[in-house]
């Protein structure tokens, strides 16, 4: 890599050797040039969303078919232990993450809510499935139309049953809005009553 006194100029050193005329750069500023391209440079914030989609503990909602297909994905094909999220909490104290998956009746609207609200904050919902997203086929009076109603959802991944691959290209797309800095669904739309 070649350092020139302009290069360093044009980033705003401002020592004596940088701007003598027929000087190059001495011992400190090769350091710092070099110390650039080898150490990563980021700020706090984006640090801990880095850190907070590394560490998401899943808790599981899983209510009819969709549930199937979210259990594959900690087998071997799918292996969600890539993204440190191997580790399905049964305890929504213990978990950040939400995923609900299947069609959600009246009856366990209060339930579900409850769950959300015993959850860790910063906490993110996953609506699997159409039947979570808005109903799904089941239009009529006990099926909620959208875990939507009850809880503020981040992501929601189509399909009827949905894949173990939409549901990772969910979980990275809710990490992609994690690293980008957008807050929680209840922190934008606010939380249902």
């Amino acid at each position: 890599m070649a350092l020139n006194d302009k290069s360093l100029a044009a980033r705003g050193l401002q020592s004596e050797r940088v701007q003598w005329v027929g000087k190059g750069p001495g011992v400190f500023e090769r350091e710092v040039e070099s110390l650039e391209t080898e150490v990563g440079l980021t700020t706090l914030a984006k640090a801990v969303a880095w850190a907070q989609t590394k560490s998401m503990w899943p808790d599981t909602f899983g209510l009819a078919c969709c549930a199937i297909e979210m259990m594959s994905i900690v087998s071997s094909r799918y292996d969600i232990a890539r993204f440190g999220m191997e580790a399905f909490r049964s305890s929504p104290r213990q978990a950040d993450l939400l995923i609900v998956s299947g069609r959600v009746s009246h009856k366990m609207a209060a339930p579900l809510r409850q769950i959300y609200d015993q959850m860790l904050e910063p906490k993110w919902v996953i609506a699997m499935g159409a039947c979570a997203s808005s109903g799904g086929m089941f239009n009529n009076y006990a099926i909620l139309q959208g875990v939507d109603r009850v809880v503020p959802v981040d992501i929601h991944v189509p399909g009827c049953p949905p894949r173990p691959e939409a549901l990772m290209e969910g979980i990275v797309r809710l990490h992609e809005k994690v690293n980008a800095g957008v807050p929680p669904a209840y922190e934008i739309r606010g939380v249902a009553e």
